[in-house]
């Protein structure tokens, strides 16, 4: 012992020594840091610096979530950062891709939870090894464990986590038993359902399933099944025998889930907690919002709740704001309306209204407009409710009941900010109106929507609100009219099949994404007269028919003659 203490203290002591000089001392951290920066350079385009990577490890997580910890570092965004490693590296990358039905061994074979845990999915079995869809690179010790697992060779390809964990979602699902198991893990206990659901973190990471009680669990796994879907609500119905969980796609209802009925006020519990709700109070109407997040999406959620016989039925509004089609062409618009359309935006005064049922898309063509509009020379402010896109260069403001943050109110504020032009979510009652014509004569053009079934029915709305004719004819512009129609699946080509079995991109339905049917009314000299005379909405529209005004049905005709849509949807849209 006494021998090896003593050689261990020469070569302390040789160590010490070399240490004292100065010029080996610069020589030997020199080598140090050019072998950090040779490292560094292996990652490529990434541009991790030497000092990065000799730091690296001693940040908090790079152990147990190496990748996670390089996004930060690098600060990247993670299909960027993916990207640029699959094209170091040669690992494929895509980022959204599809399950395959020769994957399903890896979901027989693989615990879901490890699954989850490691952010591992299968995306196909192909020439005898397994695809392995995964967002975190840097794990080799899991990824031998699944060749292990597999008993058989894998490849890894690059994919966003959010895309990952849908993968784990449909393999899941597809076994049948993902809804089955996450229930049979909840104790059916009135109390202890109510425990588990108010049992959260702080955390709205719809991602961050492994940890969380089998109650969250299940609400998140809706919620991510609805957004896969595309859709644009959630209904939460309890009826006498069975709890219905219904998505509304493309405008149509249709059955999702049905957990036991014994689970509704746990799945309330929970939408409650993530809304800040009252929990205890089930027997009066309630409304909330929060925001939850999908990788690098953003999805706000409007809450709304209210008691019934059988419990409490829920409506879930999903508000994604990652969208970006707001292009007149996207939301399907005729280039000779979207000429007549801009003639009208481009105007320095005045009002044009948008009219529709509600969820009738009014809001996405007023945006597709606006961004039309040149923002660097006009101020363009909003009052909405709620903001549904977020586009730059305008500056909008959130509807607050509870702070007296009204339609008119706002307005009014708005109008000391020197807008040119502004945007009014919905005109609703006398007030607004009011407030929005004057604002259209005082030098501001003014884009609002308004409740009608047609265009020449929006004249006798206003004035039944309480707008004087003669404000209405020196002022409104134009009416825009639409409704939204099914466009028919382009892989599919509308048939709900493909190549013999139901088509997965339209679940089907034979339709896939809507587009617009749209009329635009130009205010006449004659339809001024008519308005002056309180017209009702008849003579308006022969008017307007007899001066070239083309009803909404003609326009969804032609949509039809261009293979968008068919005849049915036209029926059923317009009948």
């Amino acid at each position: 012992m006494s021998k090896a203490n003593g050689q261990s203290n020469k070569k302390i002591g040789g160590l010490i020594k070399r240490k004292t000089d100065p010029a080996r001392d610069q020589d030997a951290a020199i080598v140090v840091v050019d072998r950090w920066n040779d490292a560094a350079r292996a990652f490529g385009e990434l541009r991790l610096s030497g000092d990065q990577l000799r730091a690296f490890a001693s940040i908090e997580g790079s152990d147990d979530e190496p990748w996670d910890v390089m996004l930060q570092t690098l600060a990247l965004d993670e299909s960027s950062a993916l990207k640029l490693l699959a094209g170091r590296t040669g690992l494929g990358f895509i980022a959204e891709p599809k399950l395959n039905e020769s994957s399903s061994r890896f979901y027989e074979l693989v615990d879901q939870e490890d699954a989850r845990a490691s952010s591992v999915a299968c995306y196909e079995h192909k020439d005898g090894a397994f695809v392995i869809a995964t967002s975190r690179p840097l794990q080799p010790s899991v990824l031998s464990m699944l060749e292990d697992t597999l008993d058989s060779p894998i490849t890894v390809m690059l994919v966003p986590r959010a895309a990952v964990a849908s993968l784990i979602n449909r393999g899941y699902e597809q076994r049948g038993d993902l809804v089955t198991e996450i229930v049979e893990d909840i104790p059916l206990d009135q109390d202890a359902i109510e425990k588990a659901a108010g049992a959260i973190g702080k955390s709205n990471d719809l991602l961050a399933q492994a940890r969380q009680t089998p109650v969250i669990r299940l609400v998140n796994m809706i919620l991510f099944e609805a957004l896969r879907r595309g859709a644009s609500d959630v209904h939460v119905h309890p009826m006498e025998e069975r709890l219905a969980i219904r998505f509304r796609v493309d405008g149509m209802l249709v059955d999702a889930f049905s957990p036991p009925l014994s689970l509704a006020s746990a799945i309330s519990s929970r939408l409650k907690v993530m809304t800040e709700l009252d929990i205890a109070n089930r027997h009066a109407p309630q409304d909330g919002q929060t925001t939850v997040r999908i990788g690098q999406k953003k999805i706000d959620i409007r809450l709304s709740v209210i008691p019934t016989i059988f419990g409490e039925r829920i409506v879930l509004r999903l508000l994604d704001q990652s969208q970006n089609e707001l292009d007149l062409s996207a939301v399907g618009m005729s280039k000779k309306l979207q000429t007549k359309l801009m003639d009208c935006v481009e105007r320095p005064n005045g009002i044009l209204l948008v009219t529709g049922p509600t969820g009738s898309g009014k809001t996405t063509t007023l945006y597709a407009a606006l961004g039309r509009i040149d923002r660097a020379s006009r101020n363009v402010m909003t009052i909405e409710d709620p903001v549904e896109y977020h586009l730059d260069g305008i500056s909008q403001m959130q509807v607050n009941i509870k702070r007296d943050v009204t339609f008119a109110t706002g307005l009014r504020s708005l109008l000391r900010q020197d807008p040119d032009v502004i945007l009014v979510g919905e005109i609703r009652d006398p007030e607004t109106a009011q407030l929005a014509i004057q604002a259209s004569l005082t030098g501001h053009f003014v884009l609002a929507t308004l409740h009608t079934n047609d265009a020449p029915s929006a004249i006798p709305r206003l004035l039944d609100i309480g707008v004087e004719p003669y404000l209405v004819t020196s002022s409104l512009v134009g009416v825009l009219a639409q409704r939204l129609l099914r466009r028919l699946c382009t892989t599919c080509k509308g048939a709900g099949t493909h190549n013999g079995e139901p088509c997965e991109t339209c679940f089907g339905t034979g339709y896939k994404g809507r587009l617009a049917a749209h009329e635009l009314m130009l205010m006449t000299d004659e339809l001024r007269q008519l308005t002056a005379q309180r017209a009702d909405g008849v003579t308006l529209y022969e008017a307007a028919v007899n001066t070239g005004f083309e009803p909404m049905k003609t326009d969804a005709l032609e949509k039809v003659k261009q293979g968008l849509t068919d005849e049915a949807e036209v029926f059923r849209v317009l009948h």
